[in-house]
């Protein structure tokens, strides 16, 4: 019997992803300046405030408030009636020096035998229902949210589009585990009240209210779903059909929004972060926090394991768990399940002993791999950490306490690449 499979997504102005993006780019101006910075820092945004908490070590000297509001701006809250802009709202910061107990458990003498900065498990996964090796419910959520955000910003067509939106895609399945159709699709945009009503009546206000709603239904079906409909492969293409069910601004309304709307907090959205309910999830959220921090960097290791290890043929599913004791270099686990597409004579736990000699797995270990003490976090922030394109980019930062800007080429996502297909094929014989 086939069987429904659901994913979300929120976009870039949702509340709790401004509150990541702005605690990855403070992480990214700390590691621009100091490489070696250690830092945890959560965001808290509400109406017209944000709060900035958290742990450092780091002998750069970051303006807080700048970069707070340079990413605000960005995303799009420049206009006072959101009650939440990047030019007006209060910027509170209670970021303090890091622990000297959690410090003496990371660092070493030999700098490959760091200690890992918490104890925990994080998981990897990766299936081949897609090019990018990622669930297609989950991928598909994404892409309709960062097409919105594209024509937001174009301001060509539904000009009056708002930054806060959400998204959410079901899949059928076959009884083979294999996508069939597109079943359902969500779209919650935040909007301009764009339709003044005639009158001060609850009855012109509702007609108003109606015929919004309809305008917005009609764009989301008529222009953001063909422009994301032409960017897929035709595989999936293949999957949208008469029958879909699509659900827009399900309340009816939704011009109250963003930070004013909802309190917004970092790591809150740490499904979307990662693989939209498929696999499993350790519980650590990643926007923050340095690669010292395993629930990040291990998290990415084992997304790398499992992505390479699908792409060369061991398996069509695969999920990779990591665990750690805070202080300790090495792992005091590794498990892998095949969810039974194992495609090697060997059972998963011969699987997870392969892994652990193929890929090194101590923290330092992983940092160097990914190369992840480089200021490439806020570009993670939003739409997802994994199934993203691998890309070498320039970013710049500037600072008023430094007479030059500074300029970094830096390579994003590289838990992304495929860069172990060979040696992995090698190792299994495939």
């Amino acid at each position: 019997m086939n069987y429904l499979f659901t994913s979300e997504s929120v976009s870039e102005g949702h509340p709790d992803k401004v509150a990541d993006q702005i605690s990855d780019a403070l992480l990214d101006e700390f590691l621009a300046y100091d490489p070696n910075s250690k830092v945890a820092c959560e965001t808290l945004v509400t109406t017209g405030q944000v709060v900035l908490a958290g742990e450092v070590k780091s002998s750069a000297y970051v303006d807080l408030m700048e970069v707070t509001r340079r990413v605000i701006n960005r995303i799009g809250y420049t206009r006072s009636e959101y009650k939440f802009d990047g030019d007006s709202c209060g910027v509170f910061s209670a970021i303090h020096e890091q622990s000297a107990d959690i410090n003496r458990g990371v660092e070493r003498e030999d700098v490959m035998n760091q200690g890992a900065g918490d104890q925990g498990m994080m998981f990897g996964y990766a299936s081949n229902e897609t090019d990018n090796y990622m669930p297609i419910s989950l991928d598909l959520s994404h892409l309709l949210l960062i097409e919105l955000a594209a024509i937001r910003r174009e301001g060509k067509q539904m000009t009056y589009l708002r930054p806060d939106s959400k998204s959410q895609v079901t899949i059928e399945y076959n009884e083979n585990h294999v996508p069939v159709r597109v079943h359902t699709i969500v779209v919650s945009t935040q909007h301009d009240d764009f339709i003044t009503p005639a009158d001060n009546t609850v009855a012109s206000q509702a007609k108003a209210d109606e015929e919004m709603l309809q305008v917005i239904y009609n764009d989301v079906k008529n222009i953001l779903i063909p422009r994301v409909i032409n960017q897929l492969p035709e595989r999936v293409k293949a999957l949208f059909d008469d029958k879909l069910i699509l659900h827009v601004n399900p309340t009816g309304k939704f011009v109250i929004g963003g930070p004013h709307g909802d309190t917004g907090l970092t790591g809150r959205k740490i499904i979307v972060d990662t693989y939209g309910g498929k696999g499993a999830h350790g519980g650590g959220a990643f926007s923050g926090k340095d690669p010292s921090k395993v629930d990040r960097s291990a998290a990415y290791a084992a997304r790398h394991i499992a992505k390479n290890m699908v792409a060369a043929g061991v398996a069509d599913e695969m999920l990779v768990q990591i665990s750690y004791a805070i202080g300790v270099a090495k792992p005091v686990s590794v498990y892998v399940n095949t969810y039974g597409k194992s495609k090697v004579e060997m059972s998963d736990v011969q699987i997870a002993g392969m892994i652990d000699k193929i890929f090194d797995l101590r923290p330092k270990a992983i940092e160097e791999r990914l190369k992840l003490r480089n200021p490439i976090y806020e570009e993670t922030a939003a739409y997802g950490h994994m199934g993203r394109k691998p890309q070498i980019v320039v970013k710049t930062f500037s600072s008023k306490y430094i007479p030059q800007p500074i300029q970094r080429e830096v390579e994003l996502f590289t838990w992304e690449k495929l860069d172990y297909v060979d040696t992995i094929k090698k190792a299994f014989g495939l």
